[in-house]
């Protein structure tokens, strides 16, 4: 679908985002903005736009790998929540922003705010990012 940025796969999701691997029903992707350590967004394999298109096995899978990256992202970096969000009328496609939060820390007790300022890394520091959460992902169970 030409006019959804997940669909098209193109320099603008890539500029934003990385892929860090595609599960049964998801692909994976690291939020360049890295101010809260370890954000990902988990997006529906194929185009719907709400919840309610997707049957009761894939709604099911979908969540179980939303759970699945949520675990790996708390063992790897501890934080004291994870929040989740999702939106879709600026991007309508079904995704959740998988958002760990520490306290003390930004946006503690408020829902993330993406119209601060980014806190982008060295490309190194995403390839590290990236690799550790594609070996925890292969290695969990689902």
């Amino acid at each position: 679908m030409s006019d959804c940025f997940y669909c098209e796969n193109g320099e603008k999701l890539r500029s934003l985002m990385i892929e860090v691997c595609r599960l049964p029903n998801s692909i994976v992707y690291l939020n360049r903005d890295q101010k809260h350590r370890g954000r990902c967004i988990v997006t529906f394999k194929d185009h719907k736009t709400e919840y309610f298109q997707l049957t009761p096995e894939e709604n099911a899978g979908f969540f179980a790998e939303v759970a699945r990256v949520a675990a790996a992202i708390q063992k790897l970096f501890g934080p004291d929540k994870i929040n989740y969000a999702t939106f879709g009328d600026g991007v309508p496609h079904v995704h959740v922003h998988v958002v760990p939060k520490y306290k003390g820390g930004l946006n503690w007790g408020e829902p993330f705010d993406d119209t601060l300022p980014k806190q982008l890394l060295s490309e190194g520091e995403y390839d590290e990012l990236v690799r550790a959460l594609r070996a925890e992902l292969s290695g969990g169970a689902g």
